[in-house]
């Protein structure tokens, strides 16, 4: 009587979804944008993920830096310009706090999932996508809501050049309520 011999069974399929442990909370800091921040925490629970809040600004253009000068001295710039991004960053870190009280029923000392609050000077279309990969995000959120003339139909500019640009997943969350 002959056997069978027992084929092993194939290896199961390797997973295609990439691991994401970094999350890039691209914001502009507008009231608006807490729909954007709840689907972040929510992704972040879902992969134990940490989330890096990252805002880009942009900077001043030459005019504004010409009419800047011609009244202030380049040391008293600068402290300007850190005091601004000081109050800048005291602000974001309310506003994480007040959301983590709000809607996760916890401090923000408390919560494990906001890790880094960061503030950038650039083009944010450009910008988001190089500061999310020099901050090891895996993927970026990021909302969009459009007043242009097609308005629903249209993304944000600085979502589409994120979305054009970046090399990381992204996620376009809308967040216009009309």
């Amino acid at each position: 009587m002959a056997t069978k011999a027992k084929q092993a069974a194939p290896d199961p399929a390797p997973s295609i979804a990439p691991s994401i442990r970094t999350i890039i909370y691209a914001t502009d800091l507008g009231d608006h944008m807490r729909p954007v921040f709840r689907r972040a925490i929510q992704l972040a629970r879902v992969h134990e993920a940490r989330i890096i809040m990252l805002h880009v600004m942009e900077p001043l253009s030459g005019t504004g830096l010409a009419v800047v000068d011609t009244y202030l001295s380049h040391k008293k710039r600068e402290q300007m310009q850190h005091d601004g991004m000081k109050k800048l960053l005291d602000r974001m870190r309310k506003r994480i706090s007040k959301f983590c009280e709000d809607e996760l029923g916890e401090s923000v000392d408390d919560s494990t999932l906001v890790s880094e609050v960061v503030v950038h000077t650039g083009r944010p279309g450009d910008d988001i996508p190089r500061q999310a990969e020099d901050l090891g995000g895996d993927m970026i959120v990021v909302g969009t809501c459009s007043h242009g003339l097609l308005g629903r139909g249209m993304l944000g500019s600085t979502a589409v050049r994120v979305v054009q640009t970046s090399r990381l997943p992204v996620m376009v969350v809308p967040n216009c309520h009309r």
